[in-house]
């Protein structure tokens, strides 16, 4: 396990999430699943999910029902970054986070049904930036920038010329 978790923070989604979460990736499992106990948290209930754990790909993400707080809310300031082979990965992961009111935003940049950003990346767009011809990362970048979900295929040909 990494040093390094990720917390997110829900009105009283968390559980739903971790489930939600650990459905989408290939190598992904619900972890710890803690309740309040009487006399706990003010804003809970007995038996209230406080936080729901779920690993990916050893990654630990820790969804935690924190009730409402306006400065809680997910924002473009954070989001969480999938590097796929190919694709097919690329497709599989944007049609997962989209299902049941994600939400597709540009350059590869998806919310999921939570509000939480994601961006679905092909190895090949940072391959391809770092190209030692300053002219292909700079017609990747361009080919990208119209995009909505990235296409390897696009990517590749605009690499090209």
């Amino acid at each position: 396990m990494s040093k390094i978790s990720t917390w997110m923070w829900f009105e009283t989604e968390a559980e739903d999430a971790a489930r939600f979460y650990a459905s989408v990736f290939r190598d992904a499992k619900l972890g710890a699943v803690e309740h309040a106990s009487a006399g706990g948290e003010p804003y809970m209930k007995e038996g209230q999910v406080i936080t729901a754990e779920v690993i990916i790909d050893g990654h630990q993400i820790v969804c935690l029902n924190g009730g409402p707080h306006p400065e809680a809310k997910p924002n473009d300031a954070m989001s969480l970054q999938i590097l796929c082979e190919d694709q097919e990965e690329v497709d599989e992961y944007w049609a997962k986070l989209r299902a049941n009111g994600g939400r597709e935003i540009q350059c590869g940049w998806i919310k999921d049904k939570f509000g939480f950003g994601w961006q679905i990346v092909p190895e090949a767009l940072p391959r391809l930036m770092r190209d030692p011809d300053p002219a292909v990362a700079r017609r990747v970048t361009q080919a990208m920038m119209k995009m909505v979900k990235l296409d390897v295929a696009e990517l590749e040909r605009a690499a090209r010329g």
